[in-house]
């Protein structure tokens, strides 16, 4: 220590003597002081305070480490406890579940709107009721996401020849029906009324009833497009959103989606005549397509054919087998927590059971990388299907797509192959099918 300070003692002498003999250097002496300066900190710092530093310099890092590991174990705990709450509370409340799978998430709007009021005094026309009367029991209007559209105008998504209905299968329940006209009289219907739209159920045109799946609205892009290939070959095409989806109103439950198909179903035979009419379920649509068809074929009513464009056996086997339920497939207690639920909502679209007591001919389209409805479950209804009694008189066809096709869950329309599909299956000629 004593040498330190001799050597700055030193080193400010040797500074003095270069001031005193440069008196016009001003810049030397304040360099010389600087030096002086930066000198007298590194000899107030010994050993001692030098490792101090160190020792506080790498306290401060192992604080902030710590810092950083608290964090994250706080989230992964608050992960983990969501992760094990999460069946607790699905379990306590089913009617989460049956949210999860009909998916009909809506936004609330207060008010009135154009769409009400004209969808109310048509409703109120058709069923001899007061418009006033019939408005005063909505004060509110459900706007469905994610597809904001206008469903009163499917104009808008290309459908020129599409008429928009509305229709009430039961007392507080209204449901909004698309029909689309075969493509060859788009320039006729244009400028046409409701009138004319129901005389053409008529025509010798044959009529598909389509049930769309879980989730959007009968104006989701890929459905359109379905519609569009399908009056291209001929057909008319009657679809509709549930009560609960779209601008429907009511309160969703299986019974309630069979109910509506079913009104909508007879609807379409008292206009049809003797014209085919065939039932096409995609997805959650096809447990009501063959609730549908069952109970048609039970009061002898069957229609003409059932297709059904991915389905599944049952809505437990659905549910075990879909992606969300990954994470919690191998949790004790699944089939508790989160199937039974399910079971005790009211909602089973047993497939796999209907199957075997419908009598009409029967189409199954699946394409192998369908990453929601796996692609065995459609293989596995169809070998349930097959051998029944019931379809002993009757065709029962299984087409599957390859995964190098890409088309997964709702893209089989895109198939080259579908009107050849169908003209093969349906028994119709192409000329007929398509004029």
């Amino acid at each position: 220590m004593r040498k330190r300070t001799d050597a700055v003692a030193l080193e400010h002498e040797r500074c003095v003597a270069l001031g005193s003999s440069s008196p016009g250097s001003t810049a030397a002496v304040l360099d010389a002081d600087c030096r002086l300066k930066r000198n007298l900190r590194l000899a107030g710092k010994g050993p001692a305070e030098t490792r101090c530093t160190a020792d506080e310099g790498m306290k401060r890092a192992l604080g902030r480490r710590k810092g950083m590991w608290f964090r994250l174990r706080k989230i992964l705990f608050c992960v983990l406890g969501l992760y094990v709450a999460l069946p607790f509370l699905i379990k306590l409340c089913p009617g989460i579940q049956a949210k999860l799978i009909f998916l009909n998430f809506a936004l609330q709007v207060s008010g009135y709107t154009s769409l009400d009021t004209d969808r109310n005094l048509e409703v109120a026309g058709q069923k001899g009721i007061s418009a006033q009367k019939r408005n005063s029991r909505r004060r509110n209007r459900n706007m469905r996401v994610p597809y904001f559209i206008d469903l009163k105008k499917p104009q808008d998504q290309g459908l020129n020849h599409t008429w928009n209905y509305y229709l009430q299968p039961e007392e507080d329940v209204t449901i909004g029906v698309w029909h689309t006209v075969p493509a060859v009289w788009w320039k006729t219907a244009q400028g046409k009324d409701q009138m004319w739209y129901e005389d053409a159920l008529a025509s010798s045109y044959p009529i598909i009833l389509y049930l769309h799946g879980n989730a959007g609205t009968r104006g989701g892009d890929h459905r359109v497009e379905l519609y569009k290939v399908l009056s291209s070959l001929g057909f008319h095409v009657v679809t509709f959103d549930y009560r609960g989806w779209g601008d429907s109103v009511g309160i969703p439950s299986e019974r309630g989606m069979t109910y509506d198909a079913l009104h909508v179903f007879d609807w379409i035979k008292a206009r049809s005549g003797d014209n085919p009419v065939y039932i096409w379920g995609h997805s959650l649509g096809t447990g009501v397509a063959t609730n549908l068809v069952r109970r048609l074929c039970e009061r002898e009513t069957p229609p003409d054919a059932l297709i059904l464009e991915s389905p599944f056996t049952n809505i437990r086997e659905e549910a075990k087998s879909h992606p969300f339920s990954v994470i919690y497939r191998y949790f004790p207690g699944f089939d508790w927590f989160f199937l039974d639920p399910i079971t005790s909502s009211g909602i089973k679209f047993a497939n796999d059971e209907n199957v075997k007591h419908i009598s009409c001919s029967l189409l199954i389209l699946h394409a192998e990388d369908d990453p929601v409805v796996p692609f065995e479950l459609g293989r596995k209804l169809y070998n349930i299907a097959a051998p029944s009694r019931s379809f002993r008189d009757f065709k029962v066809q299984f087409i599957p797509f390859h995964s190098d096709l890409g088309y997964r869950h709702k893209y089989i329309y895109k198939s080259p192959e579908l009107p050849r599909i169908l003209r093969e299956f349906l028994g119709k000629s192409e000329p007929e099918l398509q004029h």
